[in-house]
């Protein structure tokens, strides 16, 4: 299993909010400092802001910061709210043409194999992977 770029995005944009919650970071700021695109970055805030995981401000002086307290952002949640598709394996679709789909028991681990990780992931928030602000590297 392989996250997405928008979740490792979001997850990116988070912990440089949260190393900085005194000041508002723009998006051409973080795309500077991970090497991203600044379009795809652009999405990932926008979507972070109206879930509630940001706050955005438009205008000079504007950019993100952190929505919530960070102890109140928990990764599983996040991770759910940004991924698209849990379908592990083809089979897992509805249409899958899978001929041995009907008998096959690799679905049933593996959904037990993603319900672990999730678990998992709920036991952490973005507290306990919070950044010291020179852990990034900032030209202002």
């Amino acid at each position: 299993m392989q996250l997405s770029k928008f979740t490792d995005y979001a997850l990116r944009v988070l912990l440089l909010a949260s190393s900085n919650p005194d000041r508002n970071i723009t998006i051409r700021e973080a795309a500077d400092i991970y090497g991203i695109s600044h379009a795809h970055l652009k999405k990932v805030v926008l979507k972070l802001s109206r879930d509630g995981y940001l706050e955005s401000m438009r205008g000079h002086g504007g950019g993100f910061r952190l929505g919530l307290p960070p102890e109140q952002i928990n990764l599983g949640a996040l991770i759910r709210a940004t991924e698209t598709d849990f379908a592990l394996v083809e089979c897992f679709n509805p249409n899958s043409g899978c001929s041995i789909a009907a008998k096959c028991v690799l679905p049933g681990i593996l959904d037990e194999a993603l319900a672990a990780f999730l678990k998992v992931m709920d036991q952490y928030s973005l507290q306990d992977i919070v950044l010291q602000p020179d852990a990034f590297a900032f030209d202002a």
